[in-house]
């Protein structure tokens, strides 16, 4: 009996390491760091930015959100979430910026 909890345990904390570790090589969070997004955005909280949640529950139900996004995230914008302008990041690529997007449609 001690030995399956001992499994069990073994188990869970192997899965409370590998999940983060996971979820941070997805492409979205990994990119995000990569092009330095998290320096002015966090997922959770507004910084210089609007917290990245925010921006998916503001635009999540427009049916062209992702493309519309992707343009923002390359072009930039000034006006949409105060007086800070966010900068063009024209070292993207087009499919990176979608990437990008994507992934902040999905947080909640």
């Amino acid at each position: 009996m001690k030995s399956v909890s001992y499994a069990v345990l073994a188990l869970a904390g192997t899965l409370a390491i590998s999940g983060p570790a996971q979820a941070e090589s997805a492409p979205g969070p990994l990119l995000a760091q990569q092009q330095n997004c998290m320096s002015c955005h966090s997922v959770g909280r507004p910084l210089m930015g609007p917290a990245l949640k925010d921006v998916a529950a503001k635009y999540r139900s427009e049916p062209d959100a992702a493309a519309y996004l992707a343009h923002k995230i390359i072009d930039g914008s000034t006006g949409i979430w105060g007086q800070v302008p966010m900068p063009a990041n024209t070292q993207l690529t087009p499919d990176q910026a979608a990437t990008l997007a994507g992934w902040i449609l999905t947080l909640k």
